[in-house]
């Protein structure tokens, strides 16, 4: 996006809330956000079987175009624990949760920030951001970032615009070498991830905040890497 095209939506967006139209513009994309989606998408992610190798978030920049310096997706590393000879890591994934309820979505004044009503899936449409970051002060959990070539606000959307578009999974989902990674739709009772979840206990992030994330977790055991 061109500077003075950025500058004119930067222009436009602080008069628009001088006006009170940011009211409007929260009013309307809530009512969009009451439609029910054909899909509701979301991702497990099996601490017992990740060993973090990094092939998810290295897949993740190299198919989303994702630069140097930000990232969206990591696997934080926790250990060792216990010990010698029976010591372990614990990993987790740090990304977009995929929240069913929005705080991104409900402050941004542009619009860029959205759910999709076909998929259930958060994204930002980046020639909409005008990089106020009001969605990076919202995110409880610390995800969003400004892609430095962009300048928009930017995060994992489950591969929407790339390997979704193509019929495929996730890069992430992909690349896993142990499996640790399932995706699909959870309103098919038939579908793996719906086999996955009930298959095992599972918890999510930050559930007291109400976001109602998509992206599951089966909490490790320890002993996924021994040293």
């Amino acid at each position: 996006m061109s500077n003075s095209r950025r500058l004119f939506l930067k222009g436009a967006c602080v008069a628009a809330v001088g006006a009170s139209g940011f009211t409007l513009v929260r009013a309307k994309e809530a009512g969009k956000n009451t439609s029910k989606p054909v899909y509701k998408y979301a991702l497990v992610h099996d601490e017992t079987k990740c060993i973090g190798c990094d092939a998810c978030s290295i897949a993740c920049r190299e198919v989303n175009q994702v630069p140097e310096g930000v990232s969206r997706l990591e696997i934080k590393r926790e250990g060792p624990f216990g010990e010698y000879p029976n010591q372990y890591f614990r990993f987790t994934r740090h990304s977009c949760q995929q929240c069913e309820s929005t705080p991104c979505v409900d402050v941004c004044p542009t619009g860029a920030a959205y759910k999709d009503p076909d998929t259930g899936i958060v994204s930002v449409d980046e020639w909409k951001c005008v990089g106020c970051q009001y969605c990076i002060a919202a995110c409880p959990y610390q995800i969003r970032f400004i892609n430095p070539i962009t300048k928009a606000a930017d995060k994992c959307d489950f591969c929407k615009d790339t390997r979704l578009k193509e019929g495929k999974k996730p890069a992430c989902v992909s690349a896993c070498p142990t499996k640790a990674l399932t995706f699909g739709d959870i309103t098919d009772p038939d579908s793996q991830i719906v086999k996955v979840l009930k298959s095992a206990p599972s918890y999510r992030s930050k559930l007291d905040l109400g976001t109602r994330p998509k992206v599951f977790r089966i909490a490790s055991q320890g002993g996924e890497v021994k040293l």
